[in-house]
């Protein structure tokens, strides 16, 4: 693996360089409301809240109970009353709460998410709540923007917390036992087993014409043309292709894949196999019937799909179509997680492809991202020293933890999928 060297734009060291965090929004009334609903919320949670005046809400504190400590009520409600979660999220950025758990604290709100909103007050959120900006939509124009956003922030910061096949999804640790007492000495070979399944379930072989569907850092490729594949990669993502391209040179493998900077919606030729991981998600609901329209597309008959997808509830997908949130704003603009129920019903009804297979691995997820986080804290001195500063630290440590407590919670599900297209 090659990791070249380079000089990261430097993040901002002051709030002056985020500007939604430098002054809390004013409306009073909102933080008011806001309060009002944080106070009756966090009664039925197991939970310990601590103000600065000594005031406590929630469950006693000692006893394992995860402690939150709300360090800027007025700031803190301020915000939360202007953009709800995103306020939520950006107030943990601005250090207006902490916590000594932060996950244990995240888990319960996310158990609870569907009712922490008072059901009359959940029917005025489109009215209150920010809407997605337009110009962050998925089109062919939009999309690499999007994830340029998120996966060209540095090659170094991602090797900062990933195991060194620099896999970005979840591993497979063989079952959910032993997903709960891997530690980091495991990822790696669960890392490649993940992809070694999802490979076996499309087919993968000598001669074997293989289409991925977003590339990551090269490893999926690497596997594949190992086993004989002939490799067709594409991604959006210049810091991931350019070293992707470089891990394939290193081993030899350059006949056999080569990775394209290109939108999935352009792929050309037929191809035997489809192979594509946690790629879905950066789709866009809208966009989810085009989606599996190309894979039909460019599959031949009798052709395999394979696909690790993260998804939610259905009802909770459909109540929250529309929603601008945090991951939105700050890690994934344009994405959408599909429940399981729409990853049957619209490949059914926009093409030819039929699911045959599900295989779940929420529990996986929540111990990897456990993993990723605790290697990312461990190294924040390296990840500050190639420019990101404390706020932008806390903003992906919120990332990491509330990306698992979505699935310590069961909230958050992770499934790998095999599509066929018949003859």
């Amino acid at each position: 693996m090659r990791i070249q060297p380079r000089p990261v734009a430097q993040a901002p060291n002051t709030f002056d360089g985020w500007p939604d965090l430098a002054q809390p929004p004013s409306s009073r009334v909102r933080a008011f409301a806001a309060e009002r609903i944080f106070v009756h919320a966090v009664r039925r949670l197991p939970v310990s809240v601590e103000f600065p005046d000594g005031r406590r809400l929630g469950a006693p504190a000692g006893n394992g109970v995860p402690h939150m400590q709300i360090t800027h009520p007025e700031a803190f409600f301020r915000r939360i009353g202007s953009s709800g979660l995103i306020g939520f999220g950006e107030a943990y950025m601005a250090g207006e709460w902490t916590a000594d758990d932060l996950v244990g604290v995240l888990t319960p709100f996310a158990e609870r998410i569907a009712d922490l909103v008072p059901a009359p007050l959940q029917r005025l959120r489109s009215l209150v709540l920010p809407r997605h900006p337009v110009d962050e939509a998925n089109t062919v124009a939009n999309t690499q923007s999007n994830i340029s956003r998120h996966y060209d922030l540095s090659n170094q910061l991602f090797a900062a917390f990933l195991d060194p096949t620099l896999s970005y999804s979840s591993a497979d640790f063989g079952s959910d036992e032993a997903a709960s007492r891997a530690t980091w000495s495991d990822l790696e070979a669960a890392q490649k087993a993940k992809i070694d399944r999802l490979l076996d379930a499309a087919g993968v072989r000598e001669g074997t014409r293989l289409l991925e569907i977003g590339t990551g850092w090269g490893e999926l490729c690497l596997r594949a043309a190992e086993r004989g594949a002939v490799v067709r990669s594409v991604t959006l993502s210049t810091e991931q292709r350019e070293l992707a391209l470089h891990r394939i040179a290193d081993a030899g493998l350059s006949d056999r894949a080569s990775v394209d900077l290109l939108d999935y919606r352009l792929v050309d030729g037929e191809y035997d196999a489809v192979v594509s991981v946690e790629m879905l998600e950066a789709v866009g609901r809208e966009y989810w019937p085009e989606y599996f329209a190309t894979l039909d597309r460019v599959l031949v008959p009798g052709g395999r799909a394979a696909l690790q997808v993260i998804t939610m509830p259905h009802r909770r997908m459909v109540a929250s179509e529309g929603t601008y949130t945090w991951v939105h704003k700050y890690i994934f603009p344009g994405g959408q997680l599909p429940s399981l129920q729409a990853l049957r019903e619209v490949p059914a009804e926009h093409s030819r492809l039929r699911l045959v297979d599900e295989l779940p691995l929420g529990a996986h997820y929540a111990q990897t991202l456990q993993l990723w986080r605790e290697r990312f804290v461990a190294n924040s001195e390296a990840v500050r020293g190639l420019g990101f500063d404390e706020v932008f630290q806390r903003m992906w440590t919120f990332y990491l933890a509330y990306s698992e407590a979505g699935f310590r919670a069961r909230y958050l599900d992770v499934f790998q999928l095999r599509y066929d297209k018949p003859h």
